[in-house]
């Protein structure tokens, strides 16, 4: 297996993904009693263009991910997905950073479960908190809210209210 520096890494996938990119950085850092350097690629591209781009990081090695994280911008709702390549390899591992941009109104986006099972609990997560359909999640089943929760009602969303004020609704 070849592996590739953060700066060759973001230059493959800007030669592969063209202007389906919308943004792109590469953040440096250290850390440890050594300061050993970290990288963190940021990388945003286009929604239609999500999975090819998974799929293009899994031509590579096989991608770890760690958690998606979502945010309701009052615009959109932008899920980030952290993803570490070249995963357990001492001092070659990168950070990868994946942010696509949803329609606020009605967020959807194909599942990578099929791709990665390792995401259907963070899908699952980000599906009862944020409203996000992941379509060809497997399993829809809530694993943080009861199954009795409100389904229209998603509390990291910037317009929703807290539990203590839903509970007084009901009363």
């Amino acid at each position: 297996m070849e592996f590739l520096n953060p700066k060759n890494l973001l230059s493959f996938l800007k030669e592969n993904l063209k202007d389906n990119i919308l943004d792109s950085h590469i953040a440096t850092g250290k850390a440890g009693i050594k300061e050993e350097e970290f990288y963190n690629i940021w990388l945003e591209v286009k929604k239609e263009k999500f999975r090819d781009t998974v799929k293009l990081l899994m031509s590579l090695h096989y991608p770890h991910i760690a958690i998606i994280v979502g945010n309701d911008t009052g615009e959109s709702i932008d899920l980030t997905y952290l993803f570490t390549l070249f995963y357990g390899e001492k001092f070659k591992e990168i950070s990868l950073n994946l942010k696509v941009s949803l329609e606020r109104e009605k967020p959807s986006i194909d599942s990578i479960t099929d791709l990665l099972p390792g995401a259907q609990t963070t899908e699952r997560e980000i599906k009862e908190m944020f409203g996000v359909e992941f379509i060809g999640l497997p399993e829809m089943r809530n694993i943080f809210l009861p199954e009795d929760f409100p389904k229209d009602v998603f509390p990291l969303r910037k317009e929703q209210k807290g539990l203590d004020e839903l509970v007084q609704q009901e009363s």
